[in-house]
Formats: structure tokens, sequence, C-alpha cells
């Protein structure tokens, strides 16, 4: 074991050595060239910016999805069907213990049967002549409950959503119409001619009734754009249907709420609910190909911040490498009059870190004051979603201190390098 002196004595001369490097690299980065600073300072800004933003978007587009899917349809909780059951058991039970919870802000149920629209039943003479009709679920709604949990009247594009007061109305899912459904092919059938004012029969099981179309609804969710909504009086006067239960029960919580989800899962479990339908957080209900995608894009982009970090150190190691040899004989000199190697070799050390910072930390408010703000604002149009940018702060701080550490260690090897050659050849450039 090392004297108590002694052990001092090396920790004063580990000081000494960081000391003499940082004021090497503060010297050479003040007697650089302004515009290779600038240049070396905006290729670690878009090597930063290629970490995050590339596998941010693609993470977004499918989390734009997931975005879409818990505000329009889900809401915070939502209560289905089982499989194998026509609909959810003690309807009235689960709604009044729902709206009885802490945090509920809205409770909204859903009532739907398959059923059958037609819509050229009036102008179709010829009985040879197809019918232009599609099958869809049909799907009874508190309006003003409906509204509330999910906005619903806000994708109305075209016509108007339902009247809560007014009877005889409908308002279909654009998807079920063949001009707004064109991106599909003949995936599925779809109704053609279809606009808000016209007459369509509405077929459910041996009842038929007629409704005006109200209104054309068009969202990034297709359990919205492939149904058909009327209102819950309507709903019943067309479905015979021996008990009163529902279908879907979706839960909106209070935003200023410290309860989740999750806990309102937990507390319809506890009270016996569990058996009398599928109980799930808009995370759960989200379809599983949708977490196999938000993965594979994760990777991908993952994969291609690699590329940027490869490109990152190679960039720092050349101009280090560079720097060095150009300074060959002064490093030379240095190591001659006692400036040891260490301290060298911390100098560009220093420099490479001095790089890197300054251009994560342009990155860092790029992405959090520019960008971040930019994709919300105007999110990027998918077809099955708004696409948004996912910065969460903790893969971006493990994305600063990465390209922080490459870069460090692409500044020392090169330096390492020169630093080792014979002190006389280095001054006299042999």
């Amino acid at each position: 074991m090392l004297p108590k002196k002694s052990l001092k004595q090396k920790w004063l001369n580990n000081l000494n050595v960081l000391w003499v490097g940082w004021f090497l690299a503060k010297k050479q980065i003040i007697g650089s060239n302004i515009s290779t600073t600038i240049l070396i300072i905006f290729i670690m800004m878009l090597t930063f910016l290629n970490l995050v933003v590339v596998s941010g978007v693609l993470v977004g587009l499918i989390e734009g999805g997931n975005i879409a899917n818990k505000n329009q349809y889900t809401g915070d909780l939502i209560v289905s069907t089982l499989a194998g059951k026509s609909s959810i058991a003690r309807t009235n039970e689960i709604q009044n213990t729902l709206k009885q919870m802490s945090g509920v802000a809205v409770v909204n149920t859903r009532y739907f049967e398959s059923g059958r629209i037609e819509a050229n039943y009036k102008t179709r003479r010829d009985f040879s002549e197809l019918q232009d009709t599609v099958g869809t679920q049909i799907t009874g709604i508190s309006v003003v409950d409906e509204e509330a949990l999910s906005g619903i009247s806000g994708f109305v594009i075209e016509g108007n959503f339902l009247n809560p007061n007014e009877s005889g109305g409908i308002v279909i899912g654009a998807n079920l119409l063949k001009r707004f459904s064109t991106d599909f092919g003949d995936a599925f059938a779809t109704l053609e001619g279809v606009y808000p004012g016209d007459e369509v029969k509405v077929t459910i099981g041996e009842k038929t009734k007629t409704f005006i179309v109200k209104g054309i609804v068009d969202t990034k969710v297709n359990e919205v754009s492939l149904r058909a909504f009327i209102t819950k009086e309507d709903f019943w006067r067309l479905v015979d249907r021996p008990e009163l239960n529902g279908n879907e029960i979706t839960v909106k919580l209070s935003p200023t709420t410290f309860f989740t989800g999750n806990d309102i899962k937990n507390n319809l479990v506890k009270a016996g609910f569990a058996p009398d339908g599928k109980i799930q957080t808009a995370l759960e209900a989200i379809p599983d190909f949708l977490n196999q995608i938000r993965i594979a894009f994760s990777l991908l982009g993952n994969v291609i911040g690699a590329i940027g970090i490869v490109v990152a150190s190679i960039t720092i190691f050349i101009v280090i490498f560079i720097n060095a040899v150009t300074r060959r004989k002064y490093i030379g000199i240095m190591k001659g009059i006692g400036i040891s190697e260490k301290s060298i070799e911390i100098s560009y050390m220093f420099q490479s870190v001095f790089y890197a910072s300054i251009g994560g930390i342009i990155g860092v408010f790029v992405v959090y004051v520019i960008l971040v703000p930019l994709f919300a604002a105007y999110p990027l149009n998918f077809p099955f979603s708004d696409g948004i940018l996912v910065a969460p702060v903790k893969g971006t701080v493990f994305r600063f201190f990465l390209l922080l550490f490459v870069t460090l260690i692409a500044g020392y090897i090169p330096a390492r390098k020169i630093v080792k050659q014979n002190t006389l050849d280095s001054i006299l450039g042999r």
C-alpha cells in the first residue's frame, strides 16, 4: 500500500496532467480556423439529429396511430365483448361503478350489430342489377357521450354529425364509400355515390329501416371509419336484443387526475367484472402487429443511427489525425520541454469532446424546441396515422453520451499514434 503522501502526489500529478491537457486544448481550439470549427460542430449536430430524429420519426409513425386510437376510439380504458358473447354482461352495473370512480370524466357505451346498408334500393328497377350494398357494424351511440370521449364531430368531412334530438339520421364511415377507399383497392365492398342528404336502407337481421345520411366521418382509426353510426334510440328500434347490454364501454379520465387506465382496470377486476367483458387499457387494446412494427422501426432507426455514429467517428478521427500530423513538430517540441505525452493526448481528447458536446447541445435544442413542436403541429400525413416525432428524454440523453464516448475514442487513437513517435524525429520532421 502506497504511503499517504505518495497517493496525494499521484493525485496532484494526474490533476496537473488534466489541467495541462485542458490548457493545450483550449489554445488549439481558440487558434483554429473558425469555419473549420463550425463545420465540425455542424457535422456533430447532424450526427446527433440522425441518431434521434430518424428513429423518432419511424417510431412516431406508429405512436401517432396509437395516440389516434386512444383519443378517437378506446379512450383510456375500453371494456369490450368477450369472444363468443353477444354483448357485455351487467353493462349497467359496470357503467354505474365507473361513474363513481375518482378520476373518471366520461363513460361512453356503444351498441352494435352486424348489418347491411343499401344505397340504390330506390333507383334499382331491374332486379338483375347488383345491389349497391355494404356490410358493416351498425353502431348505436349516445351522441353527447361519444362527442365528449372522442370529439367525433371534428372528423366529419361532409355534412354534419348526428343530432341527439333527431331520429332517422345516420353517419357513415368514409372507408365504406368507394370515393374515399380507393387506397384499399377491391379488398372489400363499398358504396357508390352516397352523399349527405341521400336516403339509405339499413337492415339488421329481419328488420329494415330507412335513414337519411347526415354526414361522412373520416379518421385514421379503422374501427371508426369502417362503421356506421346512429343514435342509440334508433338502434333499439331496429335491433331485436332481449337485454340492453352494450358492446363497448369506453372511459376517458380527467386530465388532472393521478389515476391511470391501469388503476381503473384493476378496480373493475377487483369489483368482479372480469367475467363480464374484456377489460383493456388503451395500450393493451393496440393491435399486436402495430407493436411489432414499432419494434422493427425502432431497430431500423438504431441501425441508421449507428451508421451516422461511424461516420462521425471517422470524421473526428480524420480531423484529429490531420491536426496532429500538421502539428507534429510542435508536439515534438512540447515533449522535448517536458510536457507529458498524456497531457498532449488528453488535449486532443478534450477537443473531440468539445466538438461533440457543442454539436449535441445544439442538436438537443433543435429537437425539443423546434422539431418536436413542429411535428406535433404539422404531423406527417400517412394513411394509417398522423406521424409525430418521438424523442424520450432518457433515449436522447443516452444517444448524447454515446456520441461523446465515440468521439472521445476517435480523438484519442490518432493523437496516441502521433504522440508515440520519436521526439527527435518529430522535431526534425523525419
